[in-house]
């Protein structure tokens, strides 16, 4: 076991096995954290939902990938291939996956639809909604565009809600059906997941399901749900900061022997022979879905955070942040500002709504109040490093600027 995982596991056994509380996490978590937690004297940072904050063993463990790089040189690539293949192990673990092979290193979210995507011979009928996260959007319209899919759309509804029955009205004909698990502008938990991909695959569609928006302080496992393919990456909640993502391939997928035209020499089944048949020769399991030369400083930079949610648990850490986000409501509610997000129906963050979010985000962070804002309004994310006095000071100085 690494110095950082044995430092983590210490500080969460001292923590204790019951409720996440405040006091408890500022004596033994919040020690992990002096480096960015020493910011909190000129700002408040609340966009947690976002950019995660990183534990000091980051900077240790990304020390580490990078000595091994000037100590060993080409050499390095037995201890990196390690670290990946550890991270594969850990993320499986995280996410209910059965084998470590079905997480397959991407360096974003995109990058893991788009090899879905290019795994049909023809073009795919896809059915998504128009509420997906930006990037996941934009993809699937150039594929559209260029004949490489055919596209089907699902609207919100009145109250800007994403209805599985929907969902499951529109699955006749398609081939595959991309769709979030908690989307990133409202905040919505998509209900009855476990019902929409049985109807999927009643009538053949495969699932692909965005978990981006709940990975890490959502309970998750992939494997009970069936879905197909998942994405997501350690940009938020993880706190592994950006380009360490990956893309879940099931078992059953696996086993099919399906391929992707994403590929690369990491991908044959013995990349170092240096062989080139025709048919191209896969290597086995998940390992078909690897590409070409990847950033192993990644899996270093993830490290710390993987082992930190892994050892708090995600159901802990979502009970505290629904704890949190009561306590945040609450004072909104008294300050008679409007808002949205509270409770299990939605992720971890909440909404303000307002006429420029953008405008009134940055008025907040030149106050020291960091959030972020989209089109349904500004977003706040307490997480367990904010403390109630920093809530209360954020809503006091909103509530001033709201007038």
């Amino acid at each position: 076991m690494t110095a950082t995982l044995t430092h983590i596991a210490h500080a969460v056994a001292a923590l204790g096995d019951g409720p996440l509380s405040e006091p408890a996490l500022a004596a033994h978590i919040h020690p992990l954290f002096k480096q960015v937690l020493a910011r909190d004297s000129h700002e408040i940072y609340l966009a947690n939902h976002s950019l995660g904050r990183p534990l000091d063993a980051t900077a240790a463990d990304l020390a580490e990938g990078s000595a091994t790089w000037f100590a060993q040189l080409d050499d390095a690539w037995g201890p990196w291939w390690s670290e990946m293949e550890a991270w594969r192990v850990a993320t499986a673990n995280l996410l209910g996956a059965v084998r470590g092979d079905c997480i397959v290193p991407k360096t974003s979210a995109g990058q893991g639809l788009r090899a879905v995507l290019n795994s049909y011979a023809g073009t795919p009928r896809v059915l998504s909604t128009e509420a997906e996260f930006d990037s996941i959007d934009h993809i699937l319209k150039q594929y559209a565009a260029q004949g490489r899919a055919e596209l089907h759309w699902v609207a919100p509804d009145a109250q800007g809600l994403i209805q599985v029955d929907e969902l499951i009205a529109r699955l006749d004909g398609m081939d595959l059906l991309v769709v979030s698990q908690v989307f990133f502008a409202s905040g919505q938990v998509l209900q009855d997941i476990p019902r929409l991909i049985a109807a999927a695959h009643a009538r053949g569609v495969r699932v692909l399901l965005d978990v981006y928006h709940g990975y890490g302080v959502l309970p998750l496992d992939l494997a009970a749900l069936g879905v197909d393919y998942a994405i997501a990456g350690s940009y938020k909640y993880l706190r592994g900061g950006p380009g360490v993502c990956w893309l879940y391939v099931s078992p059953a997928m696996l086993d099919a022997g399906h391929t992707t035209l994403d590929t690369g020499w990491f991908a044959k089944r013995e990349p170092f022979a240096y062989r080139r048949p025709m048919p191209p020769e896969f290597a086995a399991g998940g390992d078909a879905w690897l590409e070409s030369t990847f950033n192993p400083l990644g899996f270093y930079q993830a490290r710390a955070g993987l082992a930190l949610v892994s050892a708090l648990g995600v159901a802990r850490l979502r009970a505290y942040s629904l704890q949190q986000k009561g306590y945040l409501s609450g004072l909104l509610t008294a300050h008679g500002i409007r808002h949205f997000g509270v409770g299990e129906e939605a992720g971890a963050f909440i909404t303000i709504p307002h006429a420029d979010p953008m405008a009134l985000a940055s008025q907040l962070k030149a106050a020291g109040i960091n959030g972020d804002a989209r089109a349904a309004g500004l977003r706040l994310c307490p997480d367990l490093l904010n403390t109630e006095a920093q809530m209360r000071e954020a809503v006091e100085v909103l509530a001033a600027m709201l007038g």
